[in-house]
Parts: structure tokens; C-alpha cells; sequence
């Protein structure tokens, strides 16, 4: 299918360029090429039919070259994207059409650099232009080698002049007080800075009237401006409406892998991954005084609908739980799914009380939900949950005993290795002792590598007691604490399971006889 010009719409190109096949990106590369040496032909079509006016400009003999390879060029790059281009016909040898392609481009644009200066805006957008787009289009590996000889041939024409060789010029200044027989030794910067004074000369009193707007118009200088401004603007735009549709098709792509990464696609709920991540940010920003519940809920008999109904019903099941649960809750309560059919609800600055109010109500109206599947079909289902409730007295003291057991490990290997460094000095002193009775000289020696041992020991030291020190100050509950509060949940959660399902169970109450034992669940392991 050949490309046409209706493939360019602002839309149809937002939605599309990035996703079509590489025969297609060649052909719209071949097309984007095809419009641009078009541009360059009808500039050079206008400068011959008003060749009385800027025929002093331009070197006629450089532009009728010039006009001749940009009409092979036209040519070529329209049969490159009509129905009988070969890059449709010959699938097999794509990446040699692609080659071919960025070579002739590569040349058009050298060609360009070599008689518009390499130093002029139409050269530089060519070039950056050119490689940028091309990177999107086709095969990335030509582009660069292409970009790499652009660099090069940079340098050449830098320094070429300099070896007393000319370089064709489509620019030219006739000068009657100046002679510029030498003109290829300038470069663009100082061409348009020669022009700028010959402007001015045109302004008298610095004043700009009609007359001198007029001869203004017909200057060397205003001419060639408009010339760059026409070559490079319209690509220059182009080239960043591309990257700016890239990077927004980037900011959706990276927008659904988060929701992909971060969201259970069935249930539309958080992930597991995610809603750990969530009950820690919200447990961490907890107040002083607020007390942080976690309900685990588990639907009764899932098992049994699966074989009994099918999956499909079971996944209907679970999405239907899940919007219940959403309905239920407020914006604040995090709400994931933990497990095959056990969702986790996270209730920051939620007492204990409120929590298993919470509780019962989710409870209530999920047996009093109606499944209806699509054999007609109508059932009830339960749900088994289990509350926890870290009061704010608990998390201050688990925060204190964590902060303590902390301090007391770090000072351990600072004691360990403090008396290692004892033993060793010990060890080197009696050494040097020793050789001390025959050697001054190496007793000398040994002293001064006992004294900068003992330097790099202290600074050792310093550094794992500040080290230390950074740690014990940023602790605040072990890195884990999400996963022991759960743990704590879940046993309530089969203690409704064992009282037999439908049943709402608080781990607060089951642990209120046993406090001794529930700074086990909090000890550092």
C-alpha cells in the first residue's frame, strides 16, 4: 500500500507513526524526504524565474547543478513512495532499500552543507533534523554511520580552503570596493557579518523609511535569511512535533505500565506489590496520636463456585466483590487484592472500634449481594475477615524496643572489632619489642606502620559509630512491619474461619490475655 499525503494527519500521525511496520516508516521517511527536496526545488525555480533581481546573489552555474540532482532526487523519492515503490514489492531486501535511502539523503544533505555552508541554519537543521528523524523511521545503525560521515565531511570543508582547493559556493557577493575573489575562505558567521555592514550602509540617520525598506528587501543579506528561514523553519517545527508526539506516546506507554504494574486488572483494585507499598507510605506519615487497622478478607467457599459455576463466574464473583468493597469504603482506605480471592483494606487513623464497624458492614453487604450469572443463575456468597489494630501506645513502644534492640546491635561489632584492634596493637608491640634489641632502625619502622594502623583503625571506627548513629535515628518500625501487622490479621481471620466462616473476628481481643507475647511479632530477626 503506497504512502499518500492523508497519512500525515495531526491525529492519524499521533496514533499511528510509532506502531506501523518497518516497510511503512521507510516508505513515510521516503515521503517526508520527498516533500522537503521539494521545498528545495521551488526555491530554486523561483530564484531562476527572478534571476534579474537575485542573480547577483547566487551563482547561477552552482544552482543549475543543483536544480539537476534535486530533480533526480524527486524522481527518485516519488517512485520510492508511489504503488510501484519496491519497498512494498520486495520485502526481503528492506534494509538495502533503507540503506539506499539514507545514502542518497546523506548525499543530498553533504550536497547542502557544501553549498549553503556548513555553518548556516538550513546545514545544521539538515543535519540534526535529518538523524533525528531518520532514528524514528528506519534502522538506527545507517543513521548513525550517515551522521558520523556528516561529521567528518565538516572538518573536510573546514579545512579544505586552506589547502588552496575552492569548494563550489551557491552563495556569492559582488563587491566593487572589496574584492572577495577568496570567498570560500569564509565561513557563514563572517559572510553575514560582511552583509550586515553593507545593510546599514543603506540606513541613513538609522532611520527605516519605504526606500530603504524597499532596497532592504532586495539585499543580499534579507534574501538569504528568508532562504534559511524557508529551508529550515518548516522542518525545524516538524521535527518537534515528532518528538513531542514520541514523547507523549512515551508518557501513555509509561502511564500503562504503571497501571499494569500497580492495578489488578481483573478487579480493578490495587495490586498486592502496590498495596504493601501504599500501607507503608500511610503507615510511616501516621501521627502521634492515630491508630493504624488492617482487615483481611477472605470469601468463604471460592473454591466451590469455581467448580460448581465455572471460572468465569468466579472471576465475575471476585469483580463484583471488588466493587462492593469500593462502594463500601471511603477514599482514604486502601483497598487491594492479596491473594486469589483475600483482599487487603488498610484504614489509616481508624480506631479499633470504627475498624470492626467497618468490618461487619463489609461483611453484611456482601451476603447480602446477589450474583447473577449468565445462565440465570442467582447465588450468595460470604466473606471471612480478621481486624487488627496498632494503637498508637503500641506503635510508640515497639518504635522505643526497636530503637533499643538497634542501638544494642550496632554497639556489638563496634565492641567486637574494637577489641580485635586491641589484640592486634598488643600483637605489633610485642613484635616491635622484640625487634628492638638488635634493630633501631626497624623498631623505628614498625612504629610508625603500629601508628598509622592504629589512625586507620580509628577512623574506621568513627565512621561505623557515625554510621550507626544515622541508622538508630532514621528507625522508626522494622522493614517488615506491614507483613508482621497482616500476619496478625490472618490469624483472625482463620479463627473465623474455625468459628465457622461468615464471621468477623478481632485480633485485638485474641491477643488482650497474651501481651508478652506480641512483642514477638515484633522482634528484630
Amino acid at each position: 500500500m503506497a504512502v499518500s499525503i492523508s497519512h500525515l494527519g495531526y491525529r492519524k500521525l499521533s496514533r499511528v507513526i510509532f506502531e506501523w511496520q518497518a516497510a511503512d516508516r521507510a516508505s513515510l521517511l521516503a515521503l517526508f524526504i520527498l516533500l522537503e527536496v521539494s521545498s528545495h526545488w521551488l526555491w530554486c525555480l523561483f530564484v531562476w524565474w527572478r534571476q534579474d533581481i537575485y542573480g547577483s546573489y547566487v551563482n547561477m552555474d552552482v544552482l543549475y547543478s543543483l536544480w539537476i540532482w534535486l530533480t533526480l532526487m524527486v524522481l527518485f523519492f516519488s517512485w520510492m513512495v508511489s504503488r510501484l515503490s519496491p519497498i512494498r514489492k520486495d520485502t526481503d531486501s528492506l534494509y538495502k532499500w533503507q540503506a539506499i535511502i539514507v545514502t542518497l539523503y546523506s548525499l543530498y544533505i553533504a550536497v547542502v552543507i557544501l553549498v549553503m555552508g556548513h555553518s548556516s541554519l538550513v546545514a545544521g537543521v539538515s543535519l540534526v533534523g535529518g538523524a533525528m528523524l531518520g532514528m524514528m523511521l528506519i534502522r538506527r545503525r545507517y543513521v548513525w554511520k550517515a551522521f558520523l560521515g556528516h561529521i567528518v565531511l565538516i572538518f573536510l570543508v573546514t579545512l579544505v580552503p586552506y589547502f588552496g582547493l575552492t569548494i563550489p559556493n551557491l552563495r556569492q557577493m559582488t563587491m566593487s570596493s572589496f574584492p572577495l575573489d577568496g570567498y570560500s575562505y569564509l565561513t557563514y558567521s563572517e559572510m553575514t557579518s560582511i552583509e550586515n555592514a553593507i545593510s546599514a550602509s543603506i540606513f541613513k540617520n538609522g532611520i527605516l523609511s519605504w526606500d530603504t525598506f524597499n532596497q532592504l528587501r532586495l539585499s543580499s543579506a534579507f534574501f538569504w535569511r528568508t532562504t534559511h528561514i524557508y529551508m529550515a523553519l518548516p522542518k525545524a517545527i516538524f521535527i518537534i512535533y515528532m518528538f513531542r508526539t514520541l514523547l507523549l506516546i512515551l508518557d501513555n506507554s509509561k502511564a500503562e505500565i504503571m497501571q499494569y504494574a500497580n492495578q489488578d486488572e481483573l478487579t480493578q483494585l490495587k495490586s498486592r506489590r502496590y498495596g504493601l507499598t501504599q500501607m507503608q507510605q500511610a503507615l510511616l506519615a501516621m501521627g502521634d496520636k492515630q491508630d493504624f487497622s488492617v482487615i483481611l478478607l477472605d470469601l468463604d467457599w471460592f473454591k466451590n463456585i469455581n467448580d460448581n459455576y465455572g471460572h468465569d463466574v468466579g472471576d465475575q464473583v471476585l469483580s463484583e466483590v471488588a466493587q462492593t468493597l469500593l462502594k463500601s469504603l471511603s477514599e482514604e482506605s486502601i483497598v487491594s487484592r492479596y491473594g486469589g480471592e483475600e483482599f487487603l483494606i488498610v484504614l489509616p487513623d481508624t480506631q479499633h472500634d470504627s475498624a470492626m464497624t467497618i468490618a461487619k458492614q463489609l461483611r453484611q453487604d456482601i451476603a447480602q449481594h446477589v450474583i447473577k450469572s449468565d445462565d440465570g443463575t442467582d447465588f450468595n456468597i460470604t466473606a471471612s475477615i480478621g481486624v487488627y489494630t496498632l494503637t498508637h501506645e503500641e506503635r510508640a513502644r515497639i518504635q522505643s524496643e526497636y530503637r533499643a534492640l538497634a542501638l544494642e546491635e550496632s554497639a556489638q561489632p563496634l565492641a567486637e572489632m574494637q577489641k580485635s584492634r586491641r589484640q592486634e596493637a598488643d600483637i605489633n608491640k610485642a613484635r616491635t619489642d622484640k625487634t628492638s634489641i638488635n634493630k633501631a632502625s626497624t623498631n623505628k619502622a614498625s612504629t610508625q606502620k603500629e601508628s598509622s594502623q592504629k589512625t586507620r583503625a580509628q577512623k574506621r571506627i568513627s565512621h561505623r559509630r557515625k554510621r550507626a548513629a544515622t541508622e538508630i535515628l532514621k528507625a522508626q518500625l522494622p522493614s517488615d512491619i506491614c507483613q508482621r501487622l497482616i500476619c496478625i490479621a490472618d490469624k483472625a481471620l482463620y479463627e473465623a474461619k474455625d468459628r465457622g466462616r461468615n464471621q468477623v473476628v478481632s485480633a485485638n481481643y485474641m491477643l488482650a490475655a497474651e501481651k508478652d507475647k506480641i512483642a514477638v511479632l515484633y522482634a528484630i530477626s
